[in-house]
C-alpha cells in the first residue's frame, strides 16, 4: 500500500472521528437494474456508500434513492415487516429490507440486490404481483358460513383457535412462492402462500367451506405439485411452518379430516 493511500484512509479516519461517524462503514449494494422504458437489457449497479452497521437494507436503498440515484425504482410501506411489499433477493436469498440489518449480511463484501424470482419484472426491484394474488384470492381466503347472521359473535375454543394460529400469520410478502422451484418453473401454480392461507380457513372450526376449498387445491395446479423442498419454510420472515401446512393439507385431501 502506498504511502498516499495510508496517508487517505488515516485522514478519512479522523475526519470521521471529528464528525462523530466514526462508527460508519463503506458498504456497497450491487442492485440489479431493469428499466423497459429505456432498454431490454439487464445491468448491475454498484453503489457506495457510508452506513451504520445496524441499518437496515431498506435505509441503504432509501440512501440511493434519495441521495445517489434518483431513478432506483421499489416498493417499500410500513418498514416494520408487517406489510411484507418490500421482500427481494437479498445476497440470493429472500428476504425483507426492513428486517435485514446490514451487519448480518457480511457488509465487507458487495451486497447483491435483485427481485424476487418468478414473477414479472417491471421495473428495478418491482415485480408484477397479480398472479400471486389471484393464486390468493382462488382459495377463498375468507370466512364461509351459512344459514342466518349469528345474534353475538361466533364463539371458539383457545384448541380450536391454535389449530391454524400459524397459519395466521401470513403478510403475503410472496417470498416463500418466489422461493419454490415449482413456482419458478410453472406460474400456474397456487404457490405456498396461497395452500398456506387456504389452510388458515380449512382448519378454522367456524368455517363451512373447507370441502370446497380441498378440492380447489386438488387440482393439478395445485397441492400436490409441492415437492417438499423447505424453500418456502426457510424464506418464511415471519417463521411460518409453511411445509408442514401444505403437508397437512394434502393430509385433510386424503382423509378427509380437518
Amino acid at each position: 500500500m502506498s504511502t498516499t493511500t495510508v496517508e487517505s484512509k488515516h485522514s478519512a479516519a479522523l475526519d470521521a472521528a471529528e464528525t462523530g461517524d466514526a462508527h460508519l462503514i463503506t458498504v456497497t449494494l450491487r442492485v440489479r437494474r431493469f428499466n423497459p422504458e429505456v432498454s431490454d437489457q439487464v445491468v448491475w449497479v454498484d453503489y457506495e456508500m457510508q452506513m451504520d452497521p445496524k441499518e437496515r437494507v431498506l435505509d441503504a436503498l432509501h440512501k440511493i434513492k434519495w441521495e445517489l440515484d434518483g431513478t432506483l425504482t421499489f416498493r417499500r410501506s410500513c418498514a416494520h415487516g408487517i406489510c411484507g411489499s418490500d421482500a427481494m433477493r437479498i445476497n440470493g436469498r429472500n428476504r425483507l429490507a426492513c428486517k435485514t440489518l446490514l451487519k448480518d449480511i457480511n457488509p465487507e463484501k458487495p451486497i447483491t440486490v435483485e427481485p424476487i424470482k418468478g414473477l414479472t419484472v417491471l421495473k428495478d426491484l418491482v415485480v408484477d404481483m397479480e398472479p400471486f394474488f389471484q393464486a390468493f384470492r382462488d382459495v377463498m381466503p375468507f370466512l364461509v358460513t351459512k344459514g342466518n347472521e349469528p345474534t353475538r359473535e361466533r364463539l371458539q375454543s383457545a384448541e380450536d383457535r391454535a389449530r391454524f394460529d400459524d397459519t395466521t400469520k401470513c403478510i403475503l410478502c410472496a417470498a416463500c412462492t418466489s422461493s419454490c422451484p415449482v413456482f419458478w418453473n410453472d406460474g400456474q401454480y397456487f404457490g405456498p402462500a396461497a395452500i398456506v392461507n387456504a389452510h388458515r380457513f380449512i382448519f378454522d372450526s367456524r368455517d363451512e367451506a373447507g370441502e370446497q376449498r380441498l378440492e380447489i387445491l386438488n387440482d393439478r395446479d395445485g397441492v400436490w405439485r409441492c415437492r417438499t423442498t423447505f424453500n418456502c419454510t426457510d424464506a418464511c420472515p415471519r417463521g411460518i411452518e409453511v411445509t408442514k401446512a401444505i403437508q397437512e393439507v394434502k393430509r385433510a385431501l386424503l382423509t378427509r379430516r380437518f
